[in-house]
């Protein structure tokens, strides 16, 4: 780190899929990481090859209770992400959103730090603009199965720009858009995930609706260099911004290539869309150009190859039971 100071970091969520990944970034620059995680969802295995590293510190906590801790940075991940997870407790996920930004910004604000918060693509809800660019206030249904991770990341949105503008907490808002690539779980229910654990096992491969609904994929590595970009931009950029690949496609499609890519001969079927899943995604990136010098690197499939080598490797190792969660509402599409 010669010329750069060394920062103590602190990364909640930080043993989940995009946290653990963060960690390696970070430590790799030589900061000293402290890991929050209720491993919920998060696993200790993600962050195993750091288990003798002097400059990491993994803490269990849930950030739904204060945290007392002195750090520069802190980069708030921690929330289940996909709707199997978050559904499964509904209210502990909203209280997730909301006490945990509320008691990170108290610390923000006790402590001077810099604060990054993971929103979502989801606060555009259903949306009605497309591509969508972050003056688009959204079409979210406040009350839908959905609402308590829709919602409850538009109120941590609200959280974070009225500690700003109040206490002048120092604030970068990342609206992150799907984001796939090695440590995904293998039953989260998402539809890279789904597609291709279903495919690598010869099982058939679900589409929830009619396949034409449409996401964009960014790879991890992209994303987490998007995060860091953000964090160092100066105090005059808070967001929020878009962080996603803008390359659009349907569902079906991306059946199709991992399809293609795995060499499998499953079978495409198709179930009942879930309620309130969005048909149509895809980031404006402009301003994430402009301020960050950032896009994405990782074509699709260079990216799927990646995760599909991840997920073969899980599976030949005798695990080739674990299936995604039946009826996994997916539904994921997102």
């Amino acid at each position: 780190m010669e010329g750069q100071k060394r920062k103590r970091i602190l990364v909640t969520g930080g043993a989940g899929f995009l946290g653990s990944h963060l960690c390696d970034r970070l430590l790799a620059e030589g900061h000293y990481v402290l890991c929050v995680d209720n491993f919920h969802t998060g696993s200790r295995a993600n962050l195993a090859q750091h288990a003798l590293n002097g400059n990491l510190k993994i803490m269990q906590h849930d950030i739904i209770w204060p945290l007392h801790v002195k750090v520069d940075e802190i980069y708030n991940l921690a929330c289940p992400a996909s709707p199997v997870h978050y559904q499964e407790d509904p209210i502990h996920t909203i209280k997730t959103n909301v006490y945990g930004a509320i008691n990170l910004l108290g610390l923000a604000k006790r402590t001077g730090a810099k604060i990054f918060q993971a929103s979502t693509s989801e606060v555009y809800g259903d949306p009605k603009v497309h591509p969508q660019r972050e003056d688009y206030w959204g079409h979210v249904n406040p009350t839908g199965v959905r609402s308590c991770y829709d919602e409850g990341k538009r109120c941590a949105e609200t959280l974070f720009f009225d500690y700003h503008r109040r206490y002048g907490v120092r604030i970068k808002v990342a609206r992150i858009f799907n984001t796939y690539g090695p440590r995904m779980q293998i039953d989260d229910g998402r539809v890279v995930s789904n597609f291709i654990v279903q495919a690598l096992s010869g099982a058939p491969i679900t589409i929830y609706g009619d396949g034409r609904q449409t996401r964009s994929f960014c790879y991890v590595s992209d994303m987490i260099e998007a995060f860091v970009r953000l964090m160092d931009t100066g105090d005059d950029f808070c967001g929020p911004v878009n962080l996603g690949n803008p390359c659009e496609m349907t569902i079906l499609e991306l059946a199709e290539k991992i399809k293609e890519l795995t060499g499998s001969d499953s079978e495409i079927v198709f179930k009942p869309l879930p309620s309130d899943d969005p048909s149509l995604r895809r980031p404006d990136i402009t301003l994430a150009r402009e301020k960050l010098g950032w896009e994405p690197k990782v074509g699709i499939e260079e990216g799927l190859m990646r995760t599909i080598e991840y997920f073969d490797a899980l599976l030949s190792k005798g695990k080739r039971q674990l299936q995604p969660r039946p009826g996994a509402i997916a539904l994921a599409q997102g």
